[in-house]
């Protein structure tokens, strides 16, 4: 599993092939952007909906002209307005627990994600707020597709789990409901996601699902070269 070192990137690693999984685009710098221009970064998919993607006060500044090279695609994998979504992810989903009832929800959106990846110019960028859930319920149907292990798959989560918490031990912005975990803390949240992440895997066939929702063979097709 390689991390990359982007200049400000958080919780950012490269999935398989040219799919690269990381959280909120605003804390990349100038700089970063450009070191994700030259690792072949062409297109990001947002997977936020539309009141998350704004900048903080903390954010660096980057002008327009830094980001005139990249596409950036805006598809939401949840609608917040549904009318089960409160019931189901509280104030966002937070935890693999609720995979399945996104899958379950929301297949038209989860389809455009990966129409959008398909079809990217370059190489691209799968994004979240954390980089975590939404991010990693995208990565496991990929990972799947592209003939990881179950284990495997689950250890990309965990990574992610664990980026995100190593940046809120040192985020200037502290989130409104989270925090840093400790060592202990930590390891019993990863027994409790990780054991949720495999019950969502158990049984779940990406292909199939894909194909339901709308994504064609030769869409599918494609993703599996990208990660080859």
């Amino acid at each position: 599993m390689k991390e990359v070192r982007w200049e400000g990137a958080v919780n950012a690693r490269l999935l398989a092939g040219d799919i690269y999984r990381m959280g909120r685009s605003e804390w990349l710098t100038v700089r970063g952007w450009q070191q994700a221009y030259d690792d072949g970064v062409r297109t990001l998919v947002d997977l936020r909906n539309d009141g998350e993607r704004t900048r903080r006060p903390t954010d660096p500044a980057v002008p327009p002209e830094a980001l005139a090279c990249f596409t950036v695609l805006h598809r939401p994998t949840e609608d917040p307005a549904h009318e089960q979504f409160d019931a189901v992810f509280g104030r966002y989903m937070a935890h693999p627990r609720s995979y399945l009832d996104c899958l379950r929800l929301f297949p038209d959106r989860i389809a455009e994600v990966f129409r959008a990846l398909a079809a990217a110019r370059g190489a691209v960028v799968i994004n979240c707020s954390a980089g975590r859930d939404r991010t990693g319920l995208v990565s496991m149907l990929l990972l799947q597709l592209a003939g990881a292990t179950v284990q495997a798959n689950a250890d990309h989560y965990v990574a992610g789990l664990r980026g995100i918490n190593e940046w809120h031990r040192i985020s200037p912005y502290p989130h409104p409901t989270e925090r840093y975990l400790a060592e202990d803390e930590l390891r019993e949240r990863i027994a409790d996601t990780r054991a949720a992440f495999l019950a969502a895997l158990e049984g779940l066939d990406a292909e199939a699902y894909l194909l339901a929702a709308g994504v064609t063979a030769r869409e599918i097709g494609c993703l599996r070269r990208r990660m080859a």
